[in-house]
């Protein structure tokens, strides 16, 4: 059985690890339908580099905004919310699920989490941002079973090395 709790530094290691694991299938497939250029800037360092060092940072400067999905003592997925008072918004920042525990509920437990958080603090709305490409289709096809809105927004980028 599934149980949520608050983040605790225990468990750091443990979710930047199948964090980089939830996301091993997906960055191929991002590489090769972006454009190089802007693939290698991110990702400078390699996109596990750039992931760990990202959502350390999540973890070490947001602790309050963490929930943590556990399957008896394991982590097996976490949230980030966050506030943005001034739209009445609350973000579901990051949200990631151990491949060994996908399609079985985890994820919206999380969501329905960080919804009962942003709706605590007053929030009216809740948004969540991913990917276009086809690597991020799942999380598409799973936000918006949930109810979740697509807003069209385009992103562009332009090489200014050449």
């Amino acid at each position: 059985m599934i149980q949520i709790v608050a983040y605790d530094p225990k468990y750091r290691d443990a979710l930047l690890e199948l964090s980089i694991r939830a996301w091993e299938p997906v960055f191929p497939m991002l590489k090769n339908e972006v454009s190089p250029f802007v693939y290698r800037a991110f990702y400078v360092n390699g996109w596990r580099e750039r992931q760990r060092t990202d959502l350390a940072e999540v973890l070490d400067n947001e602790p309050e905004g963490i929930d943590v999905a556990l399957d008896g003592d394991r982590p097996v997925g976490w949230v980030s919310t966050r506030l943005h008072p001034e739209d009445s918004m609350g973000e579901v920042y990051v949200i990631v699920v151990d491949p060994d525990s996908q399609r079985q509920g985890v994820a919206r437990t999380l969501m329905e989490c960080s919804f009962a958080r942003a709706q605590q603090a007053g929030m009216t709305m809740v948004m969540v941002e991913t990917g276009g490409d086809s690597g991020h289709a799942p999380a598409r096809a799973a936000y918006e079973s949930i109810g979740f809105e697509r807003w069209p927004v385009a992103r562009y980028f332009k090489d200014l090395s050449d």
